[in-house]
């Protein structure tokens, strides 16, 4: 499992972590009742600002897919109608990037064969599966080892730099 913030996207931050957050409970990466990485340490990891993670949570709490509990920590909640739906919409920033691909993509007289041949050589590259004897899709083992590839792809949290 891993987060890829972007800072240089235009898109915010705090927003990104959202998102990615929402995209793993749907796909069952992280399941009611598991604990989020603290405000702190996710910052940490990131390099970002602890209110930019704050915020994040904040909100994923307002919409009611994660909960407080007091001296414990942010916790995924099972998801009610409202925020199954929310989670499910594609977000904002995932149908823009991929417009703008499609667009490079025909630019450069790639066909649409070898257009999705590249996202699936990019899906293999980011997409790692699990470390043998990890469960898929938890924060187990918090913070995890970095990733090797490129800037901004985050295992477990963790940034990693070119």
């Amino acid at each position: 499992m891993f987060l890829s913030i972007d800072p240089s996207s235009g898109f915010p931050v705090y927003r990104q972590i959202m998102e990615q957050v929402q995209r793993m409970i749907v796909a069952g990466r992280l399941r009611v009742g598991e604990k989020l990485p603290s405000m702190r340490d996710l910052a940490a990891t990131l390099q970002i600002n602890p209110l930019t993670v704050g915020k994040a949570y904040t909100e994923l709490e307002r919409r009611g897919i994660v909960e407080m509990r007091r001296g414990l920590g942010m916790y995924v909640r099972p998801l009610d109608g409202r925020a199954a739906k929310q989670a499910d919409d594609v977000p904002a920033s995932l149908t823009a990037g991929a417009q703008r691909f499609v667009l490079e993509a025909a630019q450069a007289g790639l066909s649409r064969a070898h257009a999705l041949k590249v996202v699936d050589e990019a899906w293999q590259a980011l997409v790692t599966p699990p470390a043998k004897g990890d469960r898929p899709g938890t924060l187990e083992g918090f913070p995890g080892p970095a990733a090797t590839a490129s800037l901004g792809k985050v295992h477990l949290g963790k940034r990693v730099r070119r």
